[in-house]
């Protein structure tokens, strides 16, 4: 699932990176034990950080046989924002961009958060099980509430982690692929698990965090690649545009193309963009480009995504003639994660003695 990045201890990450190996391993051995759940918010376009960053680990999990439900949430957007702007459109976008990268729709329930009641109905009980206190400490709530578009804070964004725990616990997801600085919520959602199970009887699996690997990647002005800082390159642009957007990118003054993130960061973003998008290592990538300098490094990077995005850009314009499948596609995963859920729910009701 999708946050804003938080801070997380050393103490945090290496337990939560060797458990990381183990499942790698486990999935490899067996894919049909695990149920995936991720997702994104539709407050724009999905862009290459995206895509990087959690959308093709999706392809990868899929394709090795592991049960992958893909959450768009649209109640998630009113988190930090008075209303939903453009919703139809996002959720539209979206899903075209799911099926370009290779999601298919006959192994991943791709549906959306509003249309599946029962999953909101878990968040009473589960409220009953964290204290305010845990929510005021939980560090990516805090994150959040600093970076919030609104004057105050609402209760939805203060319960953002436990509405997360509902996402993620409606279909037993066992393992969700996140970052590090989305750790702190995942254990809420493992702390919603376990008490549940202890306080009314064994329902849900403890959810394992599957940490990502992929590198943070920079927009075009050298801060965080994001849809609200208007510095991305989104999946669904075109050539021309994506040309436009990497001249306009920042670089520095020296003519001498390394690739050094510490103290070069403009410059190493767009090496590692080319080489991400050239399966290289960016340390090769910029020798290569050495005194070619910013125009040079600008050109390659140009040509590398381009190349990469041309085969999704044009299955992204063929789905693009038919959005009565494309509809259908998140209507049949509407009607499948309903049923997962109204399952789910009955379970609830029968261990809490049909209190819901």
């Amino acid at each position: 699932m999708t946050t804003v990045a938080a801070p997380v201890t050393t103490t945090t990450v290496t337990p939560a990176r060797r458990r990381s190996a183990e499942l790698e391993q486990r999935i490899q051995r067996d894919p049909g034990r695990f149920r995936v759940m991720t997702g994104d918010r539709p407050t724009g376009a999905l862009h290459l950080g995206h895509y990087f960053g959690t959308l093709h680990n999706r392809v990868r999990l899929q394709d090795l046989g592991v049960d992958v439900f893909v959450i768009i949430a649209d109640y998630q957007v009113l988190t930090d924002r008075d209303i939903a702007e453009r919703l139809g459109e996002h959720m539209e976008g979206m899903l075209l961009d799911y099926l370009a990268i290779g999601i298919d729709p006959a192994r991943t329930t791709i549906f959306n958060h509003s249309a599946v009641p029962a999953l909101n109905q878990l968040m009473l009980p589960f409220l009953s099980l964290v204290s305010v206190a845990e929510l005021s400490r939980n560090p990516t709530v805090k994150d959040e509430i600093a970076h919030s578009r609104q004057s105050a804070v609402s209760g939805l964004m203060f319960t953002y982690p436990v509405h997360q725990a509902a996402d993620i616990l409606f279909c037993k997801g066992n393992l969700v692929p996140v970052g590090q600085d989305q750790l702190p919520h995942l254990e809420v959602t493992r702390s919603v698990a376990r008490r549940f199970n202890e306080r009314y009887g064994p329902v849900f699996p403890e959810p394992d965090a599957l940490l990502s690997a992929a590198p943070l990647l920079l927009g075009t002005d050298g801060t965080k690649m994001s849809k609200s800082r208007a510095n991305s390159i989104a999946l669904g642009a075109t050539a021309d545009e994506t040309a436009r957007l990497i001249r306009g990118a920042r670089t520095d003054a020296d003519r001498h193309i390394t690739y050094a993130p510490q103290t070069r960061p403009e410059v190493s973003g767009l090496v590692l963009l080319a080489a991400l998008c050239l399966d290289r290592d960016p340390h090769e990538v910029a020798e290569e480009i050495g005194g070619g300098g910013g125009a040079t490094l600008k050109r390659t990077v140009t040509d590398a995504v381009n190349e990469r995005l041309a085969p999704m850009r044009a299955r992204r314009a063929d789905y693009a003639q038919d959005m009565a499948y494309v509809r259908s596609v998140l209507r049949d995963g509407n009607e499948r994660a309903n049923a997962v859920a109204e399952a789910t729910l009955a379970q609830v009701r029968q261990v809490m003695g049909g209190v819901l």
